[in-house]
């Protein structure tokens, strides 16, 4: 059976960030603001005043601190609260095609490749900017590879479905190189004046470089040993925006045709999902969950993963061994688990197993086993 491996990650990082003091302060002036102009039906008991958040309910409700995004000033403008970025004309490249071109440079850089190598293009994340034509198509002209490319989504499961997806046509032999990549303009699907949700994502792409074994020329390159999907529906986290909106006009700009969810549910029902997930997998693969040097999982909430750590592990997961980095890049959809795997994997040695695992919406869930090699 043809081997599989990762030889190159990349990631983008938008020039912006937000302090979850400068994102509370917009905030909060929003909510004064409303407040003060609904005075009279709030102290009628007609309707129920807007809460303030705080930098510290933040930190402690998801572990995040800050988060990059690709416009800074209309997110913290209290009259506007949403990202603003201007509409760019058919002949120029698209905000999520210039993203995914950067990442690409960079992971194949990494990976020894130029875009001659490769055989196909996968844009996998949670929010496509146009139905149509796809953005890997763009993608793929931008960068000057041959082939073919595709757009697929399931939210923030999309890179690891993506892997498996070029993993399963690697195998077959159809392809011998494939590009991945995942860009995320997460503020534009967020909610910023819902208090329960408006400090949750970050913008960001990634790129993931596999190919077979033995066209491998770049150090440090991760064997995949198996990959394991699952999705099992849920309401609990959703987004109704679509092209039927305009049918039914009455909806339009209601808060469902952004993102929302039911946090508790959600943590709930997902922890011991995606815990059993990985247990389940592993011992199939006859591997040891004591063995796992470094989980690289999904980067919604510190304290979902701390959980799954624990259940996986079976104690508390050592500095290191569960990387986070929620506190700089917020939840970033399906780029999470491989920001984390992009900056937290070439201190191990050849021979370490380690696990990359993204769930989400859907519900969705993925897990890529992997081995370094020498």
């Amino acid at each position: 059976m043809t081997k599989v491996v990762i030889s190159g990650t990349g990631v983008f990082t938008p020039p912006n960030s937000i302090s979850n003091h400068e994102l509370v302060e917009a905030f909060n002036t929003y909510v004064r603001n409303y407040n003060a102009q609904h005075a009279g039906a709030i102290a009628k008991g007609e309707m129920e005043p807007l809460q303030e958040s705080s930098a510290e309910f933040i930190h402690k409700a998801s572990g995040i601190e800050a988060r990059y995004v690709m416009n800074k000033t209309g997110i913290l403008d209290p009259e506007v609260m949403t990202p603003m970025l201007r509409e760019r004309s058919n002949e120029e490249p698209s905000i999520l095609a210039e993203m995914a071109v950067d990442a690409a440079h960079k992971a194949l850089a990494r990976a020894n490749k130029t875009p001659a190598d490769v055989d196909a293009v996968l844009v996998a994340c949670s929010n496509l900017e146009r139905p149509y034509p796809a953005i890997a198509v763009e993608v793929q002209d931008l960068l000057g590879i041959e082939g073919f490319g595709f757009d697929m989504n399931v939210a923030c499961s999309s890179a690891t479905f993506g892997i498996q997806t070029a993993y399963d046509m690697l195998r077959s032999g159809s392809v011998d190189c494939v590009l991945i990549v995942d860009p995320e303009i997460c503020s534009g699907h967020l909610n910023f004046r819902d208090r329960d949700s408006h400090f949750i994502f970050g913008d960001v792409c990634t790129a993931i470089v596999l190919e077979r074994e033995e066209t491998c020329t770049a150090k440090g390159a991760w064997e995949i040993l198996g990959t394991r999907l699952m999705t099992k529906f849920s309401n609990n986290i959703r987004n109704n925006f679509g092209f039927l909106n305009r049918t039914a006009p009455e909806g339009i700009g209601a808060k469902d045709k952004l993102f929302v969810q039911e946090g508790r549910k959600v943590f709930r029902e997902v922890v011991p999902m995606v815990s059993d997930l990985i247990l389940a997998h592993m011992a199939d693969e006859g591997l040891d969950p004591k063995d796992l040097k470094r989980m690289w999982l999904h980067q919604a909430n510190k304290g979902m993963n701390d959980f799954i750590g624990r259940k996986v592990l079976g104690r508390d997961p050592l500095p290191g061994e569960q990387p986070n980095i929620l506190n700089e890049y917020a939840n970033t959809s399906s780029a999470g688990s491989i920001i984390a795997f992009s900056q937290h994997s070439e201190d191990l040695k050849a021979g370490d197993l380690g696990l990359i695992c993204s769930f989400g919406a859907g519900y969705s869930a993925g897990n890529v086993l992997v081995r370094k090699r020498a």
